[in-house]
């Protein structure tokens, strides 16, 4: 299991007096403009915590063992960081603000053109404008080209971009890097990423000043809380809620919570997870007011069992897949564990409202929102 990444060393006069969501003039988002800005030092320790590479757990967990089953159907199941068909999952902006997997089709290859081609399609108004679902958009300047990607040996992704990467709003640079870095992340077995422009190392983003003094890794969190108190010695957990496209297609979203230091991570993740996401930001509840999470069990065999329980679903029949789901995915996120085994009531019976059967461990998918164009 792995440790959350915790925040220390900052004042907590300081902490206590910020909110976590804060303009776009650094990490913790771009929604609030009338908010102050953190503290440069606020900046400066996540981004240092955000170096280090040991505690990603990435997206999805290693491939199932052959019995298990896919939650999500329609699913393609492979080890992590492969392609499978013509799927890439790269990380857009959806009608909320908020970043999002989606999976498309994109042009594959055995170099280093399929890594720019996934960065390509977060390039705004680019060439792959067109295959981007409904309501989604990329985050990286119009006329942003890759100019070159690297991958060394301790899976270090090296990017390097032409200068109108520098033409952004100040206000979206903290979800710039969030989609370059998660989106680099799911692939390759990709740890943390560097970034470049036009043959310059970045020290700091241009405009807001974000320091990048260490590589990026998904350990710097996801659609961060625009409210509430950062807390000293705070700990990071990404949860998945969902919410639905224009067209009605449902999709899930991952968002960065922070805890108090010292819990542990699943079950702290799935707290906040029951406790449901920010009221204004689209994503919608995926547990009932009455469930309950009992235990949390990552026994042997690398499955984790999630034990939860909820009256409205008394016979296991019915449960909500989103509900299902998101515990999957949430489990996948926090957890070096791939597979997990939900008990509802008391029972390992549970069949969802799309009939899938989790009688069984099941495992996160491969690719995440394949969404209709």
């Amino acid at each position: 299991m792995k440790p959350m990444q915790q925040i220390r060393g900052i004042s907590a006069v300081c902490l206590l007096a910020v909110p976590l969501a804060l303009s776009g003039c650094g990490l913790f988002g771009s929604e609030s403009a009338s908010i102050d800005a953190p503290p440069p030092e606020v900046e400066a320790q996540m981004l240092q915590t955000s170096g280090d590479t040991t505690l990603d757990s990435g997206v999805f967990g290693p491939v199932a063992q052959d019995d298990a089953q896919t939650a999500v159907k329609g699913s393609t199941k492979t080890s992590k960081g492969t392609a499978s068909g013509d799927r890439t999952t790269v990380f857009l902006e959806d009608g909320n603000g908020l970043l999002a997997p989606v999976s498309l089709s994109l042009p594959k290859s055995k170099d280093s053109t399929a890594l720019k081609n996934s960065l390509m399609a977060l390039v705004s108004k680019g060439e792959y404008t067109s295959s981007l679902p409904e309501g989604f958009q990329g985050v990286l300047p119009a006329g942003t080209e890759v100019k070159h990607i690297t991958v060394d040996k301790s899976n270090l992704a090296v990017v390097e971009f032409n200068s109108e990467f520098n033409n952004y709003d100040p206000l979206e640079e903290r979800k710039i890097l969030e989609a370059i870095t998660w989106t680099l992340t799911g692939q390759d077995d990709i740890k943390s990423v560097q970034l470049w422009v036009d043959g310059k190392k970045l020290t700091e983003m241009p405009l807001q000043r974000t320091p990048l003094d260490r590589p990026l890794s998904r350990t710097m969190g996801i659609n961060l809380p625009k409210q509430g108190p950062l807390l000293m010695n705070s700990s990071a957990v990404t949860v998945y809620f969902s919410t639905t496209s224009p067209d009605g297609t449902q999709y899930y979203v991952p968002v960065t919570r922070f805890v108090p230091a010292g819990q542990e991570q699943l079950t702290a993740a799935l707290n906040e997870l029951i406790a449901g996401p920010e009221s204004g930001n689209g994503l919608e509840m995926v547990m009932t007011q009455g469930t309950i999470l009992d235990s949390v069990d990552a026994g042997q065999n690398g499955v984790v069992t999630v034990s939860l329980t909820d009256d409205m679903f008394a016979d296991g029949k019915g449960v909500p897949a989103e509900m299902l789901e998101s515990v999957v995915l949430t489990v996948a996120q926090n957890s070096d564990d791939s597979l997990v085994q939900i008990r509802l009531n008391g029972k390992e019976s549970i069949t969802d409202t799309d009939n899938v059967d989790y009688s069984k461990p099941v495992s996160a998918p491969e690719y995440l929102n394949e969404l209709p164009l």
